[in-house]
């Protein structure tokens, strides 16, 4: 099944960005920077393939692909901002999410925020979704786009020149990467379980106190 819709992704990416340049290759990167799942695995080194075939430019690929993570990331930012956080502050006790959860990614993004915003932009999976808590933790908008683009850069950059390096055979990154997003998704999980296994825990121990 997952074969199969990579197989439809691969015909519609690879037919649009040649019909539309470098156009296409800064609204893919934007719809997959919107939480929408159109992998940049394949949208870039694809890229990186026109650019074996002298399409275009290293550079601007690069620079195109960044510049629509940018785009795209303001979506999930503006949804953490203004809707992400009354959500949270609403419903988040059922999801065992507390005042001072919220307290406490405020504090981390305030002091590390430019780290997690760059870093997370390197990371598969994560750098989908990385804008969410940043607009939730309401961090400053001009500090975000711009680590936005310095994390979006060379993730772009690399992922051409691969595609550039294994001329016809770019498509073989992705099948690559699709595994390694496996291990980041079941490593989120265990993430995801483990905190809400510690918040229960935390909460039967005040209640039988």
């Amino acid at each position: 099944m997952v074969e199969q819709i990579l197989g439809y992704l691969h015909v519609f990416i690879t037919a649009f960005m040649t019909h539309t340049g470098y156009a296409g290759v800064m609204l893919l990167m934007a719809i997959e920077s919107a939480c929408i799942p159109l992998p940049s695995e394949l949208i870039m080194p694809y890229a990186g393939f026109l650019v074996y075939q002298g399409t275009f430019k290293l550079l601007l690929v690069a620079t195109a692909g960044a510049i629509g993570c940018n785009l795209g990331s303001v979506v999930a930012y503006e949804i953490g901002y203004y809707g992400g956080r009354p959500l949270v502050e609403r419903y988040g006790s059922y999801l065992l999410l507390s005042a001072h959860d919220l307290e406490l990614a405020d504090r981390f993004f305030h002091r590390h925020g430019s780290w997690a915003i760059f870093l997370g932009r390197l990371l598969p999976v994560i750098r989908t979704f990385i804008a969410l808590p940043a607009g939730i933790a309401k961090m400053p908008r001009l500090r975000f786009h711009a680590y936005t683009f310095l994390g979006s850069w060379p993730w772009c950059l690399g992922l051409a020149y691969v595609g550039m390096k294994l001329g016809e055979h770019w498509d073989t990154l992705g099948k690559y990467f699709h595994r390694f997003d496996a291990v980041i998704g079941a490593l989120l999980v265990l993430a995801v379980a483990w905190f809400v296994w510690s918040h229960w825990r935390n909460r039967m121990r005040v209640r039988t106190a």
